[in-house]
């Protein structure tokens, strides 16, 4: 490495971390181990150096093998307890993430996303609800994976009251959720007959200057011509393509056929006139 890929480079800690990564990244611990015992005296390893063996140690399942002797930052806490999360080792993810406090270590939001994806992983959406509000009371703030792993564990326990109770406590904090979690939310409140809270979903975006992923819009076309209520999902559709975003093909065929069925042959026409502006530009 040193001759071949960084030639009159001065060879340090950020290139030195290549070659752990190569071998945890095809799970070869041992050898990891090996070039980590054998180099760490002529690098000053970093935070990154401890994460890269400890997520390997991780992927391969075998966290019990971890002899790195080093300082732990909130960092390489945080993928223990990722972890754990994962081996669905519960009690661990739990002792880990007090230990940061033992260590006088603050947690932030990426140490509460770790044992809240612990906790949904292991089906207590109970105890994660619980630590959701305490990161409210320290004032820590939610971010996209706190929304998404939260949402995704009560969809998941089939929840509705409170997928709506989080969904209006993320409005009133005027977070911008990204696509995965709005595509969530949408295919959830349509499938639940709550086509006013996707429509509601769909507002709170456009409110904020952010036009919905087309999936999204797939989602919520489906859910309004299936009952009959083509005039809203008109309006979407409309109002996406004025934002510059094409509409998929399955969408406008589906307006296609619910607008001629009740003879609306001018919104057609005029739907089909923005695509084909939209597809010239």
């Amino acid at each position: 490495m040193e001759r071949h890929l960084f030639p009159g480079k001065k060879f340090g800690t950020e290139e030195f971390n290549i070659l752990p990564r190569a071998f945890c990244t095809q799970r070869q611990m041992k050898e990891a181990c090996a070039v980590f015992n054998k180099l760490r005296s002529r690098f000053p390893l970093d935070t990154k150096t401890m994460n890269i063996l400890l997520l390997g140690f991780k992927e391969s399942g075998d966290i019990t093998a971890v002899e790195v002797n080093c300082l732990l930052t909130l960092e390489t806490m945080t993928t223990l307890i990722h972890g754990a999360g994962i081996a669905r080792n519960i009690t661990n993810a739990k002792e880990l993430f007090n230990e940061i406090f033992k260590r006088n270590l603050q947690p932030d939001t990426g140490a509460y996303n770790a044992l809240l994806s612990s906790l949904i992983k292991s089906r207590d959406v109970k105890s994660a609800a619980v630590l959701m509000d305490e990161m409210e009371e320290k004032s820590i703030k939610f971010d996209h994976l706190t929304y998404h792993t939260m949402f995704w564990g009560l969809i998941r326990s089939n929840d509705v009251d409170s997928v709506i109770d989080l969904y209006k406590r993320m409005v009133d904090n005027k977070f911008l959720p990204k696509a995965r979690v709005v595509v969530m939310l949408m295919k959830f409140f349509c499938e639940n007959h709550r086509l006013d809270l996707g429509l509601s979903v769909w507002n709170y975006l456009m409110d904020k200057g952010h036009c919905p992923h087309c999936h999204s819009l797939e989602i919520l076309v489906r859910g309004l011509c299936s009952p009959g209520r083509v005039e809203e999902a008109f309006e979407c559709s409309e109002e996406m393509l004025k934002r510059g975003r094409h509409m998929s093909e399955f969408v406008f065929q589906m307006l296609k056929r619910s607008l001629l069925q009740l003879g609306e042959e001018e919104k057609l026409q005029k739907l089909f006139q923005m695509t084909k502006r939209l597809k010239m530009i």
